[in-house]
């Protein structure tokens, strides 16, 4: 019979963040998958825990993922860890959990730390519905076409970034989506340093060209207001023939239809006199 791959999120900074399932799992498991076996190794010390690592990242996925893969088939169990955070969420888990799925293996994910969800929450932007973009392309030209598709999202975007690359990142969110939009830049999330910066895209990139950013961030931006429809005049008439036939004066249709749907009273009122060339003045 199979094993089980067990997704398990390690802190995002505050060691405290362990959970006791977190642990256990950790602790049950024949192996542990990670990302940095070096980060990990610190992790298990302070666990007081001795398990085999094996390393798979980014650049291994597809000889290390059939390792891990074979040896799930085989029975054993296998714990996924990232260097910090919920492993498959923008990180190269997601290709061992596609693996897993499509070779009938079963994936338990443990509950815990992720950077994104906990900026969102404390960004003070809507939460009812986001997307989550990760990181940026690194190429300037791919970089900008993507957020040249995102500037009329209308939903809260969540971004990672690092410190080197946060200036260059800001000027383009703000080229591209415009510098008024809100923006909560939230840096070393439950770390010493922890802060949470609510400004506009214009504020922040101003601010980041002078100053040194420090540590990683999650930005969280605010999506593009609704677009006004173009009020239609011909549904405004049909809605006006509507109110008349339940017995509204003329007056009294043009000014509810004209509430309705955006449009000036009088407006209505003098397209209805044209439209039907009847004076009606009632």
């Amino acid at each position: 019979m199979a094993g089980t791959l067990y997704l398990v999120p390690t802190p995002i900074g505050n060691l405290g963040d362990i959970s006791r399932r977190m642990a256990d799992t950790l602790e049950a498991a024949d192996f542990i998958a990670a990302e940095d076996t070096r980060v990990t190794l610190k992790l298990l010390n302070h666990l007081g825990l001795k398990k085999p690592l094996f390393s798979y990242y980014r650049h291994n996925t597809q000889e290390a993922g059939e390792a891990v893969l074979e040896r799930l088939l085989a029975g054993e169990s296998c714990a996924l860890v990232t260097d910090a955070g919920t492993p498959a969420i923008s990180d190269p888990g997601e290709d061992l959990v596609a693996l897993c799925a499509a070779n009938g293996v079963a994936v338990v994910s443990i509950p815990g730390p992720c950077a994104l969800v906990t900026a969102l929450a404390a960004s003070g932007l809507p939460t009812g519905r986001f997307t989550f973009e990760g990181f940026l392309p690194m190429n300037k030209k791919n970089r900008r076409a993507q957020l040249a598709a995102l500037a009329g999202e209308g939903r809260t975007m969540v971004f990672y970034e690092a410190p080197h690359k946060l200036s260059a990142t800001l000027s383009d969110l703000a080229q591209a989506l415009g510098g008024e939009r809100r923006v909560a830049l939230c840096r070393e999330l439950t770390k010493l340093h922890e802060e949470i910066v609510r400004t506009t895209l214009a504020q922040a990139a101003e601010r980041y060209a002078r100053e040194e950013p420090r540590g990683e961030f999650v930005l969280v931006v605010e999506g593009a207001a609704p677009r006004q429809e173009e009020a239609d005049p011909g549904a405004a008439l049909e809605r006006m023939a509507e109110l008349r036939g339940q017995g509204y004066s003329l007056r009294q249709a043009s000014r509810l239809a004209g509430e309705e749907f955006g449009l000036a009273k009088n407006e209505l009122y003098a397209l209805w006199l044209k439209n039907s060339g009847i004076d009606d003045k009632k």
